[in-house]
């Protein structure tokens, strides 16, 4: 299958991404878990990591994006329509740092909103218990987090989606380029 050679894309989203946050609160010893969002990293005024945290971002949607496009248009193509509108949203988020105020907002919801629906759409796209596990994990993070039942920062839920989104992407490569857990296509 000629789309099969893009699947590396759709690692190198995530693992751009989470490279350069690392790398950004590595560098910033005022981060904290227990009272920041990711996004306080990128703050072009406040933060002195800000270009690597925004710029993290921006190849993380574009990898998106590329798999979308390249890796997973012709398989699952309703799946990557929805992963292209995340992978923008992801780039948003790193173009409108908290400096922007709403659009940054805006962009912020749209990626976890985009990431929660692209998961939905693969569960009915692909027809996969899996993914509908994977989406089913990805909501309670989020709800238990605004009821206040754990504490910290939005930095916890936004990193536990964000990985339980990583996992589903990589199922999602495994199955349909790789043909693990499944038929490909």
């Amino acid at each position: 299958m000629a789309s099969q050679k893009y699947w590396i894309f759709a690692l190198l989203g995530p693992a751009t991404a989470y490279t350069f946050i690392a790398i950004s609160i590595a560098l910033s010893p005022w981060f904290s878990w227990g009272s920041n969002a990711l996004s306080d990293l990128g703050h072009a005024t406040r933060s002195d990591v800000a270009v690597y945290y925004n710029l993290g971002l921006f190849l993380g949607g574009f990898f998106l994006i590329a798999y979308g496009l390249l890796g997973l248009r012709t398989k699952k193509p309703w799946t990557a329509v929805s992963l292209i509108i995340a992978g923008l949203a992801l780039q948003a988020v790193g173009v409108f740092d908290e400096v922007y105020g709403d659009p940054h907002s805006w962009a912020s919801v749209a990626i976890f909103l985009m990431l929660w629906v692209t998961m939905a759409v693969y569960t009915w796209e692909g027809r996969s218990f899996v993914a509908l596990a994977l989406f089913l994990v990805y909501v309670p993070q989020w709800v238990l987090w605004w009821l206040d039942i754990y504490g910290g920062g939005v930095a916890i839920p936004e990193t536990l989606s964000s990985a339980t989104a990583t996992l589903w992407l990589v199922y999602v490569v495994g199955r349909e380029d790789l043909g693990l857990w499944g038929k490909r296509g």
